[in-house]
């Protein structure tokens, strides 16, 4: 077993899979060439071989001098840019523009299951990266394609969990409230959590380790928290405790979060997470008090809606005014609760490394994104409303 782990986590692994897909390492010492070949259109000239570590070394001071230089070549890019694509939905910044337009355009109980899910196997996925503390592949030999997570920890693939959870949610959850063909359902869900899945692996950002525990975590919770879904609806729209839970508990959450002996993006995009699920729980709790929770008058489950000119029109119209709502409650609240920490904590507001402490990063955040929840569950489809686009 302990072989078998060693080489599903082994960074040769991810590096034939890079090569496989059309990715190569070229760049090197005094122009030698780091996995051993001469890279196509390469200029001329004769390639000496140069050991490993001084390639090694010369990738660190690459990075550190930031000096643009090719260190890879692109053999097929179709599959390139499907896998950067795939990469980009399971960033943070995607869910949070994009699961509300399941609430604008289709049906916010969707919206509310995704967000609840997504939150949950987040918060362990990061939490368990930071515990276990096992490194991402090494490179070279692989190569990675991104660097703002690089500091972070690789198991488990936490871009895994999430499509994984999200994918399959929407699949079982969508059953009870629109028609739709299970079958192709299933194909998409598998279709879209694969491709993000393999997109760790050719960014270079994960082992096959990584990604592998990713999707089976993400498969227990499922199947754990899956007879449980209707009775926790039920307590988070209709409980008078539900608001104070969600507070109370994610902002908890949001400061017992594990600390870790460098700074590491993990904690803020937690924290990130942790906020938005509070907010649109606050939100949804007061939509259903105020009996403005918006349900389809149809017998469920619904029909789709029929794409036309005009309900797509409508649909872009939704979308950009709610991101444009979500973006700007986010760069004012960041930029009042900023200053707010800065002027409590006896900080420059010019002190950018300042933002990485704990007692202004947590607060900025959690304050920031459940403003943003808020709006996101509670305003802007009464802006909808008010614009004549529901």
């Amino acid at each position: 077993m302990l072989q078998l782990l060693e080489y599903l986590h082994d960074p040769e692994l991810v590096a034939r899979f890079q090569r496989r897909c059309g990715l190569f390492l070229v760049e090197s010492v005094n122009g030698a060439p780091v996995n051993g070949e001469k890279p196509r259109g390469a200029p001329g000239g004769r390639w000496e071989h140069q050991d490993s570590n001084s390639n090694y070394q010369y990738k660190q001071s690459v990075c550190a001098d930031k000096i643009s230089r090719p260190q890879y070549e692109v053999r097929n890019w179709p599959l390139h840019f499907l896998f950067l694509l795939s990469a980009s939905l399971g960033n943070e910044v995607f869910y949070i523009t994009c699961l509300p337009c399941i609430h604008w355009n289709l049906d916010p109980f969707l919206c509310r299951r995704l967000i609840n899910m997504w939150t949950l196997v987040m918060y362990i996925g990061q939490v368990m990266k930071d515990v276990l503390k096992l490194p991402r592949p090494t490179s070279p030999p692989v190569i990675k394609l991104e660097t703002r997570v690089d500091a972070e920890y690789g198991l488990p693939s936490t871009h895994a969990m999430a499509a994984t959870s999200i994918s399959f949610t929407l699949l079982l959850s969508a059953c009870s409230r629109v028609q739709f063909q299970f079958e192709i359902g299933l194909l998409m869900a598998v279709t879209l959590s694969s491709l993000v899945c393999l997109s760790r692996l050719y960014t270079g950002m994960h082992s096959v380790l990584d990604v592998l525990c990713g999707v089976l975590i993400s498969a227990v919770l499922l199947l754990f928290t899956y007879p449980f879904w209707i009775s926790f609806d039920s307590f988070q729209l209709t409980s008078p405790f539900s608001p104070v839970v969600a507070l109370t508990l994610l902002l908890f959450l949001s400061y017992t979060y594990p600390e870790l002996d460098h700074y590491s993006t993990t904690r803020g995009d937690t924290v990130t997470i942790l906020g938005v699920c509070a907010g649109c729980s606050v939100g949804y709790w007061a939509n259903e008090q105020l009996r403005q929770a918006s349900e389809p008058q149809q017998t469920l489950p619904v029909p789709l809606p029929t794409l036309t000119a005009l309900t797509v029109a409508l649909g872009i119209c939704r979308a950009l005014i709610g991101i444009v709502a979500l973006v700007g409650t986010r760069q004012i609240v960041k930029k009042l609760s900023l200053q707010m920490l800065y002027f409590w904590y006896m900080v420059p507001e010019n002190d950018e490394n300042a933002r990485m402490r704990k007692e202004i990063e947590v607060p900025s955040k959690f304050v920031t994104y459940t403003a943003v929840g808020l709006v996101n569950s509670l305003l802007v489809n009464r802006v909808f409303v008010l614009l004549g686009l529901l």
